[in-house]
């Protein structure tokens, strides 16, 4: 009982920053490192859609993996594999739609 609680107290942290990143990619993808740079950087419309698109498979993806460990349930550990795939593949349609001009 004491590991699931600790789970969701840590996990409350976590989604506030993918919820963040989510609904602020650029602030989220700057974060630290405006320093580096004189003006403001333009970001592209890759990176922003990755981003999102990261942090919704990241929400959707912690909780099968968190209740996979504390439950045990073994079928659920194959999430492991298919979280990356997804982001993978996800990362690959974003990327690969972009034209050339």
């Amino acid at each position: 009982m004491g590991e699931i609680i600790l789970s969701v107290v840590f996990m409350i942290p976590v989604y506030g920053l993918l919820i963040w990143s989510y609904l602020d990619p650029e602030e989220s993808l700057l974060f630290g490192k405006r320093w580096m740079y004189n003006e403001e950087p333009e970001l592209s419309d890759e990176a922003i859609r990755y981003t999102k698109f990261a942090s919704i498979v990241a929400m959707v993806g912690f909780p099968f993996v968190i209740i996979s460990f504390l439950f045990e349930i073994y079928l659920l550990r194959f999430s492991l594999v298919i979280i990356p795939l997804v982001m993978l593949f996800g990362a690959f349609k974003i990327f690969a739609g972009k034209k050339d001009a």
